[in-house]
Parts: C-alpha cells; sequence; structure tokens
C-alpha cells in the first residue's frame, strides 16, 4: 500500500515540477493516439457508413469481421504492422519501422474495427425511413448522409472516446514497431513496461496516473460535448 501512495506523491511531483522527459513523453502519446484516432475515425466512419446503408452480398460476414476485429489483440496488430514496415518488408522503402509514424499506423489499425462497428451499429439503430424522407425532400445522397451522422452523433462521439481509449492504453503494438526508443518512441504506456521491468514500481505508478489523467480528461471533454448535445 505504501507503494501505491508513493507512486501517486510521485505522479503529483512529475506534474508540478514538469519534468522534461516526462512532458515530452506524454506529448508524444497523445499526439501519437490522437492522430491514429483521427486517421481510424475519417476511414472507420466511411467503412461503417457504407455498410450500415448499403445491401451486397456477404454484408453480414464483413460486418462479423469488423465485430470480431474489434477484440484483435494488439500483438498481432504490431507483428502484421512490423512485416509490413520491416526493411525487407513491402513498405519498408519509407523506412518507418520504429517511428512515430509506425506508431500511429498500428494504433489505427486497432482502433479502426471499433470505430466502424460502432458507425454502423449508430446508423443501422436509426428509422430506415429518415433516410428515404431526406432523399424525397432534395437531399443528395452526400446531404443525406451527413444529416443521418448529425443524427446519430451521440454514439458516433462513444465510437471515438472508444477508438482513442484503445488506442493510448496499447502497448504491445507500440513497442513491437516503435521500439520504445528514448527520446523518439518512448510513450506512456511503454514507459510504465520499462519501469516496471527495471523493478522502478514507484516511477511506474507514477505514470499510471499521469496515462489514467489523461485518459480521463481527454473522455471528460469529449463526453461534455455529448451529453451538451444531447440535452
Amino acid at each position: 500500500m505504501d507503494l501505491l501512495w508513493d507512486g501517486i506523491r510521485g505522479a503529483f511531483r512529475l506534474l508540478v515540477e514538469l519534468d522534461r522527459e516526462v512532458a515530452r513523453i506524454t506529448a508524444l502519446t497523445l499526439a501519437v493516439s490522437g492522430l491514429a484516432t483521427l486517421v481510424s475515425l475519417a476511414v472507420g466512419v466511411a467503412v461503417g457508413s457504407f455498410l450500415a446503408l448499403t445491401s451486397f452480398r456477404g454484408r453480414r460476414l464483413v460486418l462479423a469481421l469488423v465485430n470480431t476485429g474489434m477484440g484483435l489483440p494488439p500483438v498481432a496488430v504490431g507483428l502484421l504492422v512490423a512485416v509490413l514496415l520491416w526493411r525487407s518488408g513491402p513498405l519498408g522503402a519509407l523506412g518507418l519501422i520504429y517511428t512515430p509514424a509506425a506508431m500511429v499506423i498500428a494504433q489505427a489499425v486497432i482502433a479502426l474495427p471499433i470505430i466502424t462497428g460502432f458507425t454502423a451499429a449508430a446508423l443501422q439503430s436509426l428509422n430506415p425511413r429518415l433516410r428515404l424522407q431526406l432523399l424525397a425532400l432534395g437531399a443528395s445522397r452526400w446531404q443525406a448522409l451527413w444529416l443521418l451522422l448529425r443524427e446519430a452523433r451521440l454514439p458516433l462521439l462513444a465510437a471515438v472516446m472508444a477508438g482513442f481509449g484503445a488506442a493510448i492504453s496499447e502497448v504491445g503494438a507500440s513497442m513491437m514497431v516503435g521500439g520504445n526508443i528514448e527520446g523518439q518512441t518512448r510513450v506512456l504506456t511503454t514507459a510504465i513496461v520499462l519501469e516496471t521491468g527495471r523493478g522502478n514500481f514507484d516511477v511506474a505508478i507514477a505514470l499510471s496516473v499521469l496515462l489514467l489523467a489523461l485518459v480521463f480528461a481527454v473522455n471528460l471533454v469529449l463526453t461534455l460535448v455529448q451529453q451538451r448535445r444531447s440535452a
């Protein structure tokens, strides 16, 4: 119990002292996970909308694959991305392995099925007559899609929160494609694993508290936006 309190006190000390390395790690964590969430949001909303509003053979199978993808093992994703980006891999010429860009790709792949599945479910939950009414009133297909997304904005915000949570809490894939390099690709989750392995449990707990505080702050902002629009 003393170790836990030491970790909490250490977290507050790190915040108050504004340690440069911790600030850099925290900023990189937010940048990588935030960008990964934006990428997965752009692709996931498009794919989810297509799956929800278009009928084609095999659609249920694709939806089942998307829902299965919500539980993708991060280490499996990390292995796949690492193989693709490795110097001898198909995308090795890009030189992205062990860079923040590789971490963004891995985290985006992890968050993509979550946002896609949430988007498809949100649009499918709307009254199917609503789309027909919008088209009958003269709205184009893109205008109708935009209005449907606005109607489903509350569950879509939940999709953003779920996708961001999956991205920022991921550790296995980030270590495999980023390498946990000090000053370059070290983020809060990989730093926690490193300090735990070194036996510095107080530092690991302090970094964990910082990570939880960061996740809470982002989700608090999104929740306030969600509830304000609901009201």
